[in-house]
């Protein structure tokens, strides 16, 4: 993957394979569970909590929608030498939280292991494979903005 910034935009070269990689893992988006962040266990608070779900659920809807449209939309061309990835950085900062979410959520999925992450059952396979290639274009990504 070859990123550069171009002005207000990034942009970043894929490799087919890369590019089926960021589709594929953005595609898993939402991964934390709905119910997941909690306000407290104290039933004074269940309006509340119910607040923030119905909250947190309409934003992951409009962060499918928009990962969705995203996917299908100009930001991803295909060129001679591979496919070209151009965007904002409001995009690219809603990207990272949408592969945080997905990274997030695997390694919630896998248990919360804690690091290193040894003696997994087989079925966490596909959860540990989501968190490490989300957390790769989180990197590669960030190494962007950092400069």
């Amino acid at each position: 993957m070859k990123l550069t910034k171009a002005g207000k935009h990034y942009e970043f070269q894929l490799s087919s394979r890369e590019k089926d990689l960021l589709r594929h893992v953005l595609s898993l988006y939402p991964k934390i569970p709905a119910g997941y962040q909690r306000l407290s266990k104290g039933s004074s608070q269940e309006q509340n909590q119910q607040l923030l779900d119905d909250a947190l659920a309409e934003t992951r809807a409009k962060n499918r929608a928009r990962l969705d449209s995203f996917l299908e939309h100009k930001h991803l061309k295909q060129e001679e030498n591979g496919w070209h990835l151009r965007i904002s950085r409001e995009d690219m900062e809603w990207l990272l939280e949408v592969l945080n979410d997905v990274r997030v959520g695997s390694w919630l999925r896998m248990g919360s292991p804690e690091p290193p992450i040894n003696n997994l059952a087989p079925e966490a396979a596909p959860d540990l494979w989501a968190m490490e290639l989300a957390g790769y274009f989180q990197m590669a990504f960030l190494e962007l903005l950092d400069g």
